[in-house]
């Protein structure tokens, strides 16, 4: 710590680089969790201060770790001269010599064991750049890209009210006040609901899950991801720029802006009474017409996703959707790009490989085996290039 302070390298003296330096942390540890860099800080301070207002009074200099940070300061000290010197004999002078250089030979051996920790400490590596496919949301570099998630709080309302809304109807003060209901004698219980529901905000485990999957994909750009919930967003939002959809239409109704560009379609009978699928709008030999999924979250079975990168209508800006029939899907989507092994499969399954200079726009189809409420054994079923 001194020596960085010396050399004015103060951006060094994080509590994050002293805890892998010094106390050998992992390179992830959490500051937040582990506070042991700050306590033996604290103990140094108070240590520091004791001795030079004790035996350490008479220093020329004065050594300080401010509180909040970890600088280390030397102060000079200003003696007042004696006006009558006092000789001293010269047997007296070896115990007093000593104390002076003491506390600076201590000092040098500190500084000493502190210059072999650093030099000695693991090569702390930057973060990687986020890999295809999230490298081209990042590009340009240094833009944000919204991650917006469902809105659990519309998926329900669908379920009270049993119908399909339009992204219009979403958008629409009547709505998100819960007056616009088809029913319009609703039960005391139905009103209630309605209440809490237009008047929070929800989101889901599956959500969360690849939330976290992306920060983590993002490496060195995770600082630039912005999460924000389905009603925060507006249709001027979607004018330029990059964003990450989370969930299918019924849980995410802005995902239904873009269906018309994509093969798979999410359909559905009866709101809450009836199975979803993805439609495949034009199937090619060997595949289904449908692809039917669980039949409600949290069961075992079969479950589909798909993952697709689409640009932006007029060309300013990119998207990722990663929507299943259920959460299951929704979160085995996430899971699987989190594999370098099926961003690979992926790769192969459109046709090239490596990182693209410009975008590769695709649609793709796949499966997980859903055991009660987790996806596991995610493969791919079909996948489309799509041509802007």
């Amino acid at each position: 710590m001194a020596e960085r302070s010396i050399r004015g390298e103060i951006q060094d003296l994080s509590e994050h680089r002293i805890g892998s330096a010094v106390f050998g942390k992992a390179e992830g540890y959490s500051v937040v969790e582990d506070s042991s860099v700050r306590v033996h800080v604290r103990q140094l301070r108070l240590k520091l201060h004791e001795y030079f207002d004790g035996e350490g009074r008479e220093e020329p200099s004065i050594v300080e770790i401010p509180k909040g940070a970890y600088t280390t300061l030397f102060r000079p000290v200003e003696h007042r001269t004696s006006t009558a010197p006092v000789p001293v004999a010269q047997n007296q002078l070896g115990p007093g010599l000593w104390i002076r250089v003491l506390p600076w030979a201590l000092a040098a051996c500190f500084f000493a064991t502190t210059l072999i920790a650093w030099f000695s400490r693991p090569t702390i590596a930057n973060p990687p750049a986020p890999p295809w496919p999230l490298a081209a949301l990042f590009n340009p570099p240094n833009k944000p890209v919204e991650v917006v998630v469902a809105d659990v709080n519309y998926g329900m309302t669908r379920l009270v009210d049993e119908q399909p809304v339009t992204l219009e109807r979403y958008l629409s003060p009547s709505y998100r006040s819960g007056e616009d209901l088809s029913n319009a004698h609703p039960t005391s219980r139905e009103a209630r609901m309605m209440k809490y529901l237009s008047g929070s905000l929800l989101t889901s485990y599956a959500d969360l899950v690849v939330v976290d999957t992306l920060m983590r994909l993002s490496g060195s750009s995770r600082d630039w991801l912005a999460i924000r919930s389905a009603r925060e967003l507006r249709p001027r939002d979607l004018e330029a720029g990059n964003f990450v959809f989370v969930g299918s239409p019924s849980s995410n109704p802005w995902v239904s802006y873009f269906q018309d560009k994509l093969n798979f379609q999410e359909g559905e009978g009866k709101v809450g009474e009836s199975l979803k699928f993805f439609r495949n709008a034009h199937p090619k030999p060997g595949e289904q017409a449908t692809y039917q999924g669980l039949a409600f979250t949290g069961s075992s079975g079969e479950d589909y996703a798909t993952i697709s990168l689409l640009p932006l209508a007029n060309g300013r800006g990119s998207v990722l959707i990663l929507q299943g029939l259920q959460q299951e899907g929704t979160e085995a989507a996430g899971l699987f790009l989190a594999d370098a092994g099926n961003r690979q499969k992926l790769q192969q399954a459109l046709g090239f490989s490596g990182s693209p200079t410009q975008p590769v726009y695709f649609e793709a189809l796949i499966r997980t085996q859903a055991v009660a409420g987790a996806p596991n054994a995610t493969s791919i079923i079909s996948t489309r290039v799509i041509n802007p």
